[in-house]
């Protein structure tokens, strides 16, 4: 199945954010909130971010034109019952998201593709009571969703492989990178990772190890990152970081000892770069 329109629920700085991305290359996108007064005010500021890169000479008044023309809105559910694919980008909050993909399961056609933003929810959860789990999945995009490269697809329980094929399509036809996350882990792949590393460094802070500023610049200059990790907590914004360390809680608590998989690399003299084997291979 061809998508060709794309549903996205919610109208705050992420679903916006999302539907712009789609609609700019050429989706027809039906943006949904509860209010319509939201969905007016993500439009506008789409409309003004977008005539603010025709000022600068990086976009085309066609192109933001035909972007605009491609966005319709709705407060009504109902509206979205002919999408060939739906993206939730509401609130993180479980019994929520639970309610919007029960009763989408009931309004939208047996082959729509069901996609949730959720940053670390468990995806076999939120599409519990959902018709055709199989057809779920989540898509994961990043902040600001219009500059930010990536996507996670993340399977569910019950996710098949034609809906994660579908989901890439849709990433690339957006201008994305897709990287599947194959199990309904906490946090998936970015955040399991990146919140493993910014737990660390608060532990340096708060044990007196070193300040705030200086574990960022150290962190910017001897890992060549952009931004620190303290940089980055005030950037995505501090209020998420309880609900999402919460989730984190269900993994295992990293340890410091050296992971099988390495060792067992070492044994097969594999050493990375300096011998030309390691995780990849060099010659």
């Amino acid at each position: 199945m061809a998508i060709k329109t794309i549903g996205v629920l919610g109208a705050g700085q992420m679903g916006s954010g999302i539907a712009q991305i789609a609609a700019s290359n050429g989706y027809k996108v039906i943006l949904r909130d509860i209010k319509q007064e939201f969905c007016d005010n993500a439009l506008k500021k789409m409309k003004a971010g977008l005539e603010k890169r025709v000022a600068a000479g990086k976009a085309t008044q066609e192109s933001v034109d035909a972007t605009m023309a491609n966005l319709s809105t709705t407060e009504n559910m109902a509206d979205l019952k002919d999408c060939d694919m739906v993206v939730e980008a509401a609130v993180e909050v479980l019994e929520i998201k639970q309610s919007i993909f029960q009763e989408l399961g009931e309004i939208c056609r047996p082959d729509c593709i069901m996609c949730t933003n959720t940053s670390s929810m468990s995806i076999t959860k939120i599409m519990a009571n959902c018709k055709n789990p199989e057809r779920c999945a989540g898509m994961h995009f990043f902040f600001p969703v219009t500059a930010m490269k990536l996507v996670e697809v993340i399977r569910g329980a019950k996710t098949s492989d034609e809906t994660v094929k579908a989901v890439y399509e849709v990433s690339a036809g957006i201008g994305k990178v897709a990287v599947e996350c194959k199990t309904d882990t906490p946090g998936f792949i970015v955040n399991r990772c990146l919140f493993a590393f910014m737990l660390e460094a608060i532990h340096c802070y708060e044990e007196g190890v070193a300040t705030t500023k200086d574990i960022d610049t150290a962190i910017k200059l001897g890992l060549n990152h952009p931004m620190g990790p303290f940089e980055m907590m005030d950037m995505s914004g501090l209020d998420t970081f309880p609900h999402v360390t919460e989730t984190l809680e269900a993994l295992p608590v990293t340890t410091w000892k050296c992971p099988e998989a390495v060792q067992q690399l070492v044994k097969d003299g594999k050493f990375g770069r300096k011998n030309g084997h390691g995780w990849y291979d060099y010659v």
